[in-house]
């Protein structure tokens, strides 16, 4: 037993040793932190941030993601653990960088990819383009007795024509006197009703739609909503209605036909905006492939934005699909988009969700009384594409200024993302001074969208 004592007490001294030893040592090769420098943090305006501020010593790797650092000259972001393979860059309105987090890598921007469709159309076509659907007919009209006798061709490729604007040419019809149609209705193979990818039951729509007995009833209610929205109640025959003898189908329009008016779509601008605050798939592809497609959308971004073509790929209008593009990318078309809306009087807000005020994607998003109208962007979810993506881009006003931010998650869960950028942006908020409402008059989507209207040729 003495001899085991012995033993232990010799091998306790022993440790004891090294271990004083091994500090000795430790305390004469450590220098002070070389590798750490000071933060820099900016309040004040957002103008007033640093352009190019230096690496933050609280760096956090991104999940898997390749960067290696983050930038920023904001204490209070540089320790934020950002999930999955992200990219986060945060400008000041006026130039200057809040916060860069892989920036220069490509991730899917899912449905932000609309704010490029969004820009390509307005570019192109203008805020105030109205699509026109014309109708002709090739036959004539026995006043006595309400009959065309002949057919009606409707022409065009407006993404927005629904059940509503089906019972308007109805009521036009009734008021050049037509009750009823010998022949067939025939539209051209541009025009879709009802967001429907088909032609031929756009057709079949459109004719059922004419007549108030085979009237369905959910367009019914568009049109009384219609009324109501257009403030046309009381000025336009609520219960119009055609009745149509022949067939539907798809045709063109023989040259022998005669125009007999035009109904004109909603402003473009609201119908930028109705895709938008839905986020619809549908109106996106379709606008996109009024340019030429994705490819057309993407070099109009290219050559009207300044961006490398090479940081930004698209494989749909949508934003469904692989599509590749970097934050610092999207940034510059997010300030590309800024430029042009002010040459119209135009804000993010007339094109986008303003969250917690308008309908759709953004409504139960910031959303809080102190949040509330603070933030206008675009969301964009994948689930399955690239193991789960979520983004969101756009405005943040806050006490000091206002900041243009880029969010791109992926390979995670969406619930996890969104709740991250939920905090983040409300962090960048808190350290800006706090939340504050942006100069936004709210006009409901409906109201917007029943602005349509009829003109006939040669009416200015």
């Amino acid at each position: 037993m003495k001899r085991i004592s012995r033993t232990k007490t010799f091998r306790y001294g022993v440790a004891i040793a090294i271990f004083v030893f091994s500090t000795a040592l430790l305390a004469v090769g450590q220098s002070p932190m070389p590798f750490l420098q000071k933060i820099e943090v900016k309040t004040g305006n957002s103008s007033q941030v640093t352009p190019n501020p230096t690496p933050t010593p609280l760096v956090k790797r991104t999940g898997s993601s390749s960067s290696t650092a983050t930038r920023t000259s904001v204490a209070a972001l540089s320790g934020v653990n950002i999930p999955g393979y992200s990219g986060v860059l945060i400008e000041g309105i006026n130039g200057g960088t809040l916060i860069d987090n892989n920036s220069n890598q490509h991730f899917n921007p899912a449905s932000n990819v609309k704010i490029a469709t969004a820009y390509a159309v307005l570019k192109t076509f203008g805020p105030n383009f109205r699509f026109p659907t014309n109708v002709w007919t090739d036959g004539q009209v026995d006043e006595s007795t309400g009959t065309l006798y002949g057919n009606i061709y409707v022409s065009g490729r407006d993404p927005m024509f629904n059940y509503e604007h089906a019972v308007l040419i109805a009521s036009e019809l009734n008021r050049l006197g037509i009750k009823q149609i010998t022949g067939d209705v025939i539209v051209t193979s541009d025009f879709v009703m009802n967001f429907s990818s088909s032609t031929s039951r756009s057709a079949s729509s459109l004719t059922r739609t004419l007549n108030f007995e085979n009237r369905p009833a959910s367009a019914k209610k568009a049109w009384n909503n219609y009324l109501l929205n257009s403030k046309k109640l009381g000025k336009v025959n609520t219960f119009a209605s055609v009745e149509v003898l022949g067939k539907s189908y798809v045709q063109s329009v023989p040259n022998t036909a005669k125009l007999l008016f035009t109904h004109e779509s909603a402003p473009m601008r609201a119908i930028v905006k109705a895709t938008l605050i839905f986020s619809n798939n549908f109106l996106s592809e379709k606008l996109g492939s009024m340019l030429g497609g994705h490819y057309a959308v993407a070099r109009i971004v290219h050559l009207n934005a300044n961006v490398p073509p090479q940081e930004f790929r698209l494989a749909s209008s949508s934003g469904l699909g692989q599509n590749r593009v970097t934050p610092r990318a999207m940034m510059q078309l997010l300030r590309a988009l800024k430029k042009d809306l002010k040459q119209y009087g135009m804000t993010y807000a007339d094109i986008m969700p303003v969250a917690g005020v308008d309908r759709g994607t953004l409504e139960g998003r910031f959303d809080e009384t102190f949040s509330r109208g603070s933030v206008v962007g675009k969301t964009g979810t994948l689930r399955r594409t690239d193991r789960g993506v979520s983004t969101l881009c756009g405005e943040i006003h806050t006490r000091n200024g206002k900041f243009l931010f880029v969010i791109f998650n992926q390979r995670g869960g969406v619930g996890r993302f969104r709740s991250f950028q939920n905090y983040f942006v409300s962090l960048v908020q808190g350290t800006m001074g706090g939340a504050v409402p942006m100069d936004y008059e709210h006009v409901p989507i409906d109201l917007k969208l029943a602005t349509s209207r009829i003109s006939y040729p040669g009416a200015r």
